[in-house]
């Protein structure tokens, strides 16, 4: 700690160091991140054009299907920041670090910041080919900025739960079989049709999913269809309560594996 510094500043001092080498990786690995941006705009261009359909969605499908594909977008796409984190506890980066007088924690903060930041420019990227295929958000500045806002907010909390996982995992060539259990949170959702069309006891798991309660509220601020007035505290409270869960868990596995 230097002097004169709080424990808190501190910590964030150390934290935006681990930020920034994060983000220095995107200069030496430039394909990685463009994959990353490019898969979920195939996404969309697949369910939109190709695939089609949208059982239950009134309204044009493609404003009912941007809202959906943001969502899903920021629930997955954990692999690079699972295999991350794995990487520096087998090669013994988070030793070297230890020998420093670094916060607890830091790495694992930095790389979530840097995800995040990639997070940030994947929804841009996405809602620039969205206006471009015919999708307009009708609710206003500040509506939007909200939407954009609780995208953000479930990305966080599910990028807590990855790195559990992936702490869990403790191997690179495991993150990819443990990702598969995020998976269901995507496809169990309304991301590209209505839970009205679906069974019953489906349409009621569908419904409770923490990512459909983030598509539904989404689509309520950008004025889409399948938007519901009253989700939006849903869409709040269940990334809270997520991250109330795993990030210590996190924190706690991760000082455990550093030791």
């Amino acid at each position: 700690m230097t002097p004169g510094s709080t424990p808190v500043t501190h910590a964030l001092s150390d934290s935006w160091t681990m930020t920034r080498r994060e983000l220095a990786r995107w200069g030496r690995q430039p394909v990685t991140v463009v994959v990353s941006l490019a898969f979920p705009v195939m996404l969309l261009l697949m369910f939109g054009y190709l695939v089609g359909g949208g059982r239950g969605v009134s309204g044009e499908y493609i404003d009912y299907l941007v809202p959906g594909m943001l969502a899903l977008t920021m629930a997955f796409g954990l692999e690079g920041t699972m295999i991350a984190v794995t990487q520096d506890l087998n090669k013994g980066v988070v030793d070297r670090f230890r020998s420093l007088p670094m916060t607890n924690g830091a790495v694992l903060v930095g790389r979530s910041a840097a995800d995040m930041l990639q997070s940030a420019l994947g929804l841009a990227v996405l809602t620039g080919v969205g206006y471009a295929l015919g999708w307009r958000a009708h609710g206003g500045p500040g509506a939007f900025l909200g939407a954009i806002g609780l995208l953000l907010l479930f990305r966080f909390a599910m990028l807590w739960i990855g790195i559990f996982l992936a702490l869990v995992a403790g191997k690179p060539e495991l993150v990819q079989a443990v990702q598969i259990l995020v998976w269901p949170v995507g496809f169990l959702s309304n991301a590209f049709a209505a839970p009205g069309s679906m069974p019953g006891w489906l349409g009621t798991v569908v419904q409770w999913n923490p990512m459909s309660q983030t598509a539904t509220a989404v689509r309520d601020l950008f004025g889409s269809p399948g938007g519901e007035a009253g989700h939006v505290w849903a869409a709040i409270a269940w990334p809270l309560a997520l991250l109330a869960v795993f990030f210590p868990l996190a924190v706690a596995r991760f000082g455990r594996l550093s030791r």
